[in-house]
């Protein structure tokens, strides 16, 4: 039988996630192994394809598009990207 994931297990696997995004994850009803399926997808998926790994679907793809939220986004950190506009000073 496999256990479904509890706070416990999700704050030893994501660590800085906020209550809202907790409960999502042990909402989707998945287990610890479909969110180390997720993790795993979410560090390199470019081993796994290349293994014949199928995507991840059903609960790991859920628990990937909730891990992901919580990456900084692309936009973020980007070199030479354009500030934001500012008010202009009088």
């Amino acid at each position: 039988m496999t256990t479904r994931l509890t706070r416990d297990d999700v704050l030893k696997a994501v660590g800085d996630a906020d209550d809202v995004t907790i409960a999502r994850i042990i909402a989707s009803g998945a287990t610890v192994t479909e969110l180390a399926e997720a993790q795993a997808w979410l560090a390199n998926d470019e081993p796994l394809m290349n293994a014949g790994k199928p995507l991840a679907t059903g609960r790991a793809r859920e628990l990937v598009d909730i891990l992901s939220e919580l990456e900084p986004g692309d936009e973020d950190d980007v070199p030479g990207a354009p500030s934001p506009p500012t008010a202009p000073q009088e």
